[in-house]
């Protein structure tokens, strides 16, 4: 790893600094501010203790995932608490691979839940952007009685929105304001040991499409959408048109009818569109996993698409039903936009994977092609399907 300068760290969002600490084997870096973070890191690479002052100890952000005012300055933390119980169980010398966030981990789990006081909870998991996560016992609105998930949690077992989890909790502790997350016992009512050793996405067999998804609304577009090219769980969906062909219009009125479906994991990502098309949107029923206008780099839409895919993958494979709808590959790079078209399946098995996207031109390998006529939408007939260019793969096959 090529060493770096305090510039070259200063200019690096935390996330590329928690990345740099890991490699670097920094005990409790993700408790350091991003100064006392650089700090430690210049030491660490110049062969330095990189020891460093006290952290301040990491604060649980709010039910809905933004951060509270606390109305006064943080506590620190008691010296050697946390540090002392950590050494005591040897975590400068831990097993190899184990990160300090891990020991931490078990650390606490083995201190603070004493056997016969531990009170199970379940609930449906929903990812924040600091990569940790609340189990929401009443979804879909947050409530006090919700559970906080630790990062390394999430990580270790793979968790994504949507997610069923159950497992023990543990009251909060006087700094918190929420109870935590023991463990993980069940994902989506299997043994999370289990879940975490399923195939791999990639290895699971995959069939034509089956079942149809029920577009019945009663919207004129949706309907000849229905009887022209029927979209199936598994589905890659390319609504294609130039431009005002009402290409967004129809992936509206769609997200509109499959977010009304309980059985589907509705992911939407906006990259590349207009800052009014994004206001547009959030008024609507529902709210972007990703939203990136169209000042964003065709690479940071690629990544953004990548992970929204990812997301729906790991639940597909967990037997859920997951529909990501992209609203534009216009701008994404191609391989990016083939690789997310690709990864739409009906696993033989078990879960499935569709994938509806708004793009100029079918991007090819699709199953489902929805044409659009711009001329015809010109003439007030807005979104306007071209029956030509409109179809589905053995539509024979996909049953109501």
């Amino acid at each position: 790893m090529p060493v770096l300068d305090r510039a070259a760290l200063e200019q690096s969002p935390l996330a590329d600094l928690h990345a740099i600490a890991s490699e670097l084997s920094l005990d409790g870096y993700r408790r350091l501010r991003k100064p006392e973070l650089i700090e430690a890191i210049l030491r660490r690479q110049g062969g330095e203790p990189a020891a460093g002052p006290e952290a301040e100890p990491e604060e649980e952000p709010s039910a809905t995932g933004v951060e509270e005012p606390t109305g006064g300055r943080r506590r620190r933390g008691r010296r050697g608490g946390r540090r002392r119980g950590r050494r005591e169980l040897g975590e400068e010398s831990g097993p190899q691979g184990e990160g300090a966030e891990e020991i931490e981990e078990r650390v606490e789990q083995a201190r603070e839940t004493p056997e016969g006081e531990e009170e199970l909870v379940e609930g449906v998991v929903e990812l924040l952007p600091n990569g940790s996560a609340f189990l929401r016992v009443h979804p879909p609105e947050p409530s006090q009685e919700d559970v906080y998930i630790s990062a390394a949690q999430v990580r270790r077992c793979e968790l994504v929105s949507g997610d069923r989890v159950s497992g023990p909790r543990r009251a909060p502790r006087r700094s918190e304001r929420f109870a935590s997350l023991v463990r993980v016992e069940t994902i989506n009512g299997q043994p999370a040991s289990e879940v975490a050793e399923a195939t791999r996405f990639e290895d699971l067999p995959a069939a034509f499409p089956a079942h149809r998804l029920p577009l019945d609304s009663g919207e004129l577009t949706l309907t000849a959408i229905s009887e022209l090219a029927p979209i199936g769980r598994g589905s890659r969906v390319t609504i294609a048109g130039g431009a005002q062909a009402g290409k967004t219009e129809v992936l509206r009125r769609l997200a509109e009818a499959l977010v009304a479906r309980p059985e589907l994991q509705v992911l939407l990502v906006l990259v590349g569109v207009r800052p009014e098309e994004l206001s547009e949107w959030r008024a609507g029923p529902l709210a972007p996993a990703v939203a990136l206008d169209l000042a964003a780099s065709p690479d940071a839409q690629g990544q953004a698409v990548d992970s929204a895919i990812e997301q729906g993958r790991r639940i597909a494979a967990r037997g859920g039903h997951a529909v990501v709808l992209i609203d534009t590959l216009a701008r994404v790079p191609d391989q990016a936009a083939r690789r997310a078209l690709a990864s739409a399946r009906q696993l033989t098995d078990g879960g499935s994977l569709t994938v509806i996207a708004t793009a100029p031109a079918p991007i090819g390998g699709e199953t489902t092609v929805i044409g659009l006529d711009a001329r015809l939408a010109r003439t007030g007939q807005f979104p306007a399907l071209d029956p030509a260019e409109t179809w589905t793969l053995r539509r024979q096959q996909l049953a109501g």
